[in-house]
């Protein structure tokens, strides 16, 4: 990792704070025509699907236009429009409803319970180890900052069953980490409600969709109950295998750094901006594309500016870009495919111990 002194720092700082201040000085009615748009575009996609799910007898491809059209319902409400929202990017607008207080998402992850974990702590901590609880997940060994350990040989099929269940993985993301279910309770935990509040806030977010995706909806159509509900269910692991490959893809490429809690004591503004490129990449495609990754297409972006409407993300890339070739900051950016090798192939090259490891294990 390469150190910047202060001045630079500060400049490099002061470069980033001009280009956020430039943005924000933009918004809008243009972003609340946006914003709009999106949620008119994502409810009439997923009311069409669920019509066209019910004509699925008529033939198997109106089903499959059915589901396609659900599953994008579901990507367009948890990542254009659910994950910015809540991160407080449209909350200028005054809106009762599109604001990062009262929005709920079409998923099985409690809204409180993410932003809790998401946009303080890992928008705060981002990568450093044992503060960002987002690196991992607990679940994978991604770096040589933890002790390999016999599991790990089976990490890229968790990876598999992770993405197939993303939303189980973030409902259940808070609750792992305060040990609800398993484990001994921490003892020193920052949690601002009770164990109990977050248990019933747990079971009545995921009792409330696991009802409208495999019961109402269902029954409502009871005479194609089963085609519904298996529609249901196939829209919901498409969207888990696009989120959670897009969030892979901004958070764990090979050139990701990671930090220790030594690396950010007494952290200037400039050097959390260093923190958030070097722990960060971004994906290259078209408008299309940032839209159906709710723009963590640009994840540097947004981990320097998360709340900052995402649509100006794109054209923030290329300043920050410029930005970090002025200061010799490297930007850690590609195409989708390229990007998406390269965390497959973290995955698998933690999977394995060092020579060190290997041999006290055997």
């Amino acid at each position: 990792m390469k150190h910047m002194n202060e001045e630079s720092l500060n400049a490099f700082a002061k470069d980033l704070n001009q280009l956020r201040d430039e943005t924000k000085d933009k918004l809008g009615s243009r972003d609340a025509r946006y914003i709009r748009k999106m949620i008119a575009i994502q409810r009439i996609s997923e009311i069409s699907g669920r019509i066209l799910m019910v004509m699925g007898f008529i033939s198997p491809l109106l089903w499959v236009l059915a589901v396609l059209l659900l599953a994008l319902a579901k990507i367009l409400d948890n990542m254009e429009i659910g994950h910015n929202v809540m991160h407080g990017q449209y909350d200028w607008m005054n809106d009762p409803s599109i604001n990062s207080k009262k929005f709920e998402w079409d998923i099985l992850g409690d809204a409180n319970s993410w932003k809790r974990y998401h946009n303080y702590e890992h928008h705060t901590y981002t990568n450093v180890i044992g503060k960002d609880r987002d690196f991992g997940y607990g679940i994978f060994r991604l770096s040589d900052d933890y002790a390999w350990k016999p599991k790990n040989r089976f990490q890229i099929l968790h990876y598999l069953g992770l993405s197939s269940f993303f939303e189980w993985g973030i409902a259940y993301h808070e609750l792992a980490a305060e040990r609800i279910f398993v484990g001994k309770p921490k003892e020193h935990s920052e949690l601002p409600i009770s164990r109990k509040q977050l248990r019933r806030d747990f079971f009545n977010k995921m009792g409330r969709q696991l009802f409208k995706d495999y019961i109402f909806f269902p029954l409502l159509c009871w005479p194609v109950a089963v085609q519904v509900l298996v529609g249901n269910l196939i829209a919901n692991i498409l969207r888990n295998l696009w989120t959670s490959t897009i969030i892979f893809c901004g958070h764990f490429t090979e050139e990701v750094h990671t930090f220790t809690e030594e690396d950010i004591k007494d952290e200037s503004q400039g050097q959390w901006y260093y923190r958030q490129i070097l722990g960060s990449s971004n994906l290259e495609g078209s408008k299309l594309f940032h839209i159906m990754t709710g723009h963590l297409s640009c994840q540097i972006e947004h981990h320097l500016f998360p709340d900052i409407p995402a649509p100006h993300y794109p054209v923030m890339a290329k300043r920050v870009q410029e930005i970090c070739m002025k200061y010799d900051i490297p930007y850690n950016t590609g195409l989708f495919f390229s990007q998406y090798k390269t965390v497959v192939q973290r995955i698998i090259k933690y999977s394995k111990p060092t020579r060190a490891e290997a041999a006290l294990s055997s």
